[in-house]
């Protein structure tokens, strides 16, 4: 019998006889089709941009608060990456997947060896080499994070295989569209038509946490909260059964399409729906008691769960991952009280750490200031605009005696203030920049803190701007000469300008805004 002649039964028949050689042939295939995947332009374009991109940021050298990763939160930052590469390989896997009809040569696969359900196999599999890659880059992203002096904290599995994962159910999902819309139009429509579809249930569903969880790929509203890995509670691990029991669905969805009817085809999809509804569930459940009390904990008694300490004269206590960071505190807090005279100079600090972990990721709740004397707040953030705010922080502190009178202060106190906080830095009129909340340098405006920060007139920014470009030893001994005076309470801007040898601001008012 001629292989023209010989039908899809006996075909059926060779391949049970060998069912080795058969598997083998479905693996030469996805081979193939994972080669013939590179000659389309949108995948290799994607996946040049996503490990260009990713190489790039790995050797370049990290500033500010990029320098000091949490890797709770670095984990996460992995799986926006591979979104484009994801998008590329559904709509060109979909397209090899429908190229025998296009071509017009199923009548000659059908007198194949390997039946079409073993065909939709390896194209299903000649997806897993660029989640091979992605997982490659994703670990090496995070790998650098890690190693970088200014880490914290840990980081998850779970997230981490979010950006493979992802990759494998856009290569499975496209596989299943063509198997049930052998069109190539359906893969453009598809995107567009799952992004629409996604818009409709978050509004639909008022942005519910059941809902948000369903999307591969969960963010977080705000980027500004660094919590204790324990106070994370994102439900990683459910969200990554449920992407695996989804790929497996699709994948067998696809195969079952094609014209597979086997018993373990049958038990397999079986399975795959029950680790879905299983993974859909557990990541559906919120915030249990039991982290809603450990958050408030963390908020309201910090002290519970930290460690605390000693670096010179003054006490650091943080949370456990973050007690590495006491020498930088340090470091920051020593550089402030060189430039203080009277006790300030030696004054004992407690420097607390201090979160608002109540409301979870997803909102940046202020922190009211510490009223107890000599007791100073740091965030969880460290490095860029939180440096110097910290250093206001322990100024306020110097000067008023706590964080809530600092807050308060309004009048040639928010000179002195300032330049204890300022007068050490490196560059201190860009830190005078970004501190300030319009990232201004002259005029009145909002000052930046831990907790509450304080508010300089325009006549105290000019008083201070004169400082700073002033020689720092002559400055610093003038300082300590009058420190008394420049703390006194009710001490006007423009007495403090005279004490220290500067223009005294025209028609300057403290304690209102000009």
């Amino acid at each position: 019998m001629s292989l023209a002649t010989r039908t899809a039964a006996e075909s059926a028949a060779v391949h049970e006889d060998d069912p080795r050689r058969s598997w083998a042939a479905v693996f030469a295939l996805a081979r193939f089709e994972a080669r013939d995947l590179l000659r389309y332009v949108p995948v290799v374009a994607t996946l040049l941009l996503y490990v260009g991109y990713t190489a790039w940021t790995l050797f370049h050298e990290k500033e500010g608060m990029d320098a000091f990763p949490a890797l709770q939160d670095a984990d996460r930052d992995t799986q926006t990456g591979p979104l484009l590469l994801g998008i590329a390989l559904f709509v060109c896997v979909n397209r090899c997947t429908l190229r025998s009809r296009r071509r017009g040569t199923d009548r000659q696969f059908d007198v194949l060896v390997m039946e079409p359900w073993r065909r939709t196999v390896a194209h299903v599999l000649s997806v897993v080499p660029f989640a091979a890659v992605t997982a490659l880059v994703v670990l090496g992203e995070f790998t650098r994070q890690a190693l970088r002096p200014g880490a914290v904290g840990h980081g998850s599995l779970a997230e981490l295989a979010v950006g493979p994962l992802y990759v494998l159910l856009c290569g499975a999902f496209g596989v299943l569209l063509a198997r049930l819309v052998p069109s190539t139009f359906a893969a453009p429509v598809g995107v567009v038509g799952l992004f629409v579809f996604s818009v409709f249930i978050s509004a639909g569903t008022g942005g519910a946490e059941w809902s948000r969880w369903l999307s591969p790929i969960v963010g977080e509203t705000s980027g500004n909260t660094v919590l204790p890995s324990d106070l994370v509670g994102r439900p990683a691990a459910w969200h990554a059964l449920y992407l695996t029991g989804l790929i497996l669905l699709l994948a067998l969805g696809a195969v079952l399409a094609s014209g597979g009817r086997t018993v373990f085809l049958k038990a397999g999809a079986a399975g795959a729906l029950a680790l879905t509804l299983a993974g859909a569930v557990g990541q559906s459940g919120g915030v249990s008691a039991q982290l809603a009390a450990a958050r408030d904990e963390a908020t309201v008694s910090p002290q519970r769960d930290q460690t605390c300490l000693k670096r010179g004269s003054s006490t650091y206590c943080a949370f456990p991952e973050w007690t590495g960071r006491a020498g930088t505190w340090a470091g920051a807090v020593d550089r402030v009280q060189s430039l203080a005279g009277g006790t300030a100079a030696r004054q004992p600090l407690l420097v607390r750490q201090r979160v608002e972990a109540r409301y979870g990721l997803s909102g940046d709740g202020a922190i009211d200031p510490l009223t107890a004397p000599g007791q100073v707040t740091v965030g969880t953030r460290w490095g860029g605009n939180r440096v110097p705010e910290f250093a206001v922080a322990v100024a306020s502190v110097l000067v008023a005696g706590d964080e809530s009178k600092g807050g308060e202060l309004c009048d040639g106190r928010v000179v002195t203030t300032m330049w204890l906080a300022l007068g050490g830095a490196s560059h201190p009129m860009t830190d005078l920049a970004n501190v300030r909340l319009d990232d201004s340098v002259t005029g009145s405006a909002y000052v930046l803190a831990p907790t509450s920060g304080l508010y300089m007139t325009a006549g105290q920014t000019d008083v201070l701007r004169e400082l700073l470009e002033r020689p720092r030893g002559e400055v610093t001994a003038s300082v300590k000469q009058h420190w008394t005076q420049l703390t006194a309470s009710g001490v006007s801007t423009a007495q403090v300008a005279r004490v220290l040898g500067t223009d005294v601001p025209k028609g300057a008012k403290d304690c209102a805004e000009e």
